[in-house]
């Protein structure tokens, strides 16, 4: 009879940096950005272009073939925002933010060596405030908050 060392707790790091272009729009009367047509829209728009999170993760082997894991730790994320009107942008931000991270799952061995993951993760930003001149030297609040949210399917290869 041979006794088996088996580990059932899996505690590690990971460091995963992801150019993107997600972005999002949203309109909002122009009337109230102090534009001279009522009724008419003024756009906003916000983007992410890279993200970086540095995460410890912990997990457990369910069965030989499966690991259940819970990962958290720091993320950093390059955001921009601008507001145009009528073609004519009035105001943009583009910063380099810290924040946090939180996510978990599953992970199973298919075959030696092999195995395949699905992974959500969360990550929030905070927010930040500013203004924006608009016409006739009006000045307007504006605040944003981000976040950014990923799922991640994969496949990975062991080489020991």
């Amino acid at each position: 009879m041979t006794d088996k060392l088996r580990f059932e707790w899996v505690i590690g790091f990971r460091d995963m940096f992801d150019w993107t272009s997600n972005s999002h729009s949203g309109t909002f009367a122009a009337g109230s950005f102090g534009a001279p047509l009522a009724g008419t829209q003024a756009v906003a728009n916000f983007n992410n272009q890279w993200f970086d999170t540095l995460t410890a993760r912990i997990g457990y082997a369910v069965q030989p073939a499966w690991l259940l894991y819970f990962q958290g730790g720091a993320a950093w994320g390059h955001t921009s925002a601008n507001v145009t009107y009528a073609g004519v942008q009035y105001g943009q931000t583009s910063q380099t933010r810290t924040g946090w991270t939180l996510g978990g799952g599953a992970e199973w061995m298919f075959a030696p060596h092999w195995s395949a993951f699905l992974e959500g993760n969360y990550m929030d930003f905070g927010s930040t405030s500013g203004s924006v001149t608009g016409a006739g030297g009006v000045v307007y609040p504006v605040s944003a908050k981000a976040t950014e949210t990923t799922v991640l399917l994969g496949v990975n290869y062991r080489w020991w």
